[in-house]
């Protein structure tokens, strides 16, 4: 016959650490469906923002800093007052390359009345191709690196080219996905807004 255990000091500690160790696995069980419901969150957030597009016709634009390839630092908020276009491209883009000269063209009509301003976003591109294109279409208004996307992802782009029209309250007026087919269709989005 087996010898059992009589002195009750050692049946007390057994039980002790048996109720510890299930205190353990529980708290263990606990934190790691806390993680994973923190990490489900995460994903649905991510979803949503992807789900929800670009900002609409109508919405504020976020404010936004495009450091230039010259350094200089434009805010979105200092442009206040005036009608902002900003413009997504690439220098591997054939689609932009179609609208280069006509969003130059245009940007030089506007640009001694102060009253529009022209931005390029270059988009997931090395600094010396992108320059390079600026040269080939003899692009004057103020361009810049996207830095980590932060600017396309405001946007929610879907690709290259794309162009924005921020009123001068800062509310998103027209968006163009895609080339544009000429300076006239550049110019009847702008001069609407110019008369607000």
């Amino acid at each position: 016959m087996p010898e059992q255990n009589l002195n009750p000091a050692t049946t007390d500690v057994a039980q002790i650490e048996a109720s510890q160790g299930q205190r353990r696995l529980t708290l263990g069980w606990g934190l790691a469906f806390l993680a994973v419901l923190v990490l489900l969150v995460l994903i649905a957030l991510m979803l949503r923002r992807t789900q929800q597009g670009p900002i609409g016709i109508g919405d504020p634009v976020p404010d936004f800093t495009l450091t230039t390839f010259e350094g200089q630092q434009i805010h979105l908020s200092d442009l206040r007052g005036k009608v902002v276009v900003l413009n997504f491209w690439a220098s591997w883009c054939i689609p932009c390359e179609q609208e280069a000269a006509g969003l130059e063209s245009v940007w030089r009509q506007y640009q001694d009345s102060g009253q529009v301003i022209f931005l390029g976003a270059n988009y997931v591109d090395t600094e010396p191709e992108a320059k390079g294109y600026l040269a080939k279409f003899d692009i004057t208004y103020p361009n810049g690196p996207d830095l980590g996307t932060h600017i396309s992802q405001e946007f929610r782009i879907r690709g290259v080219p794309e162009t924005y029209f921020i009123d001068r309250d800062g509310n998103l007026a027209y968006a163009q996905i895609g080339p544009f087919s000429s300076a006239q269709q550049i110019k009847a989005i702008i001069e609407p807004l110019l008369q607000k």
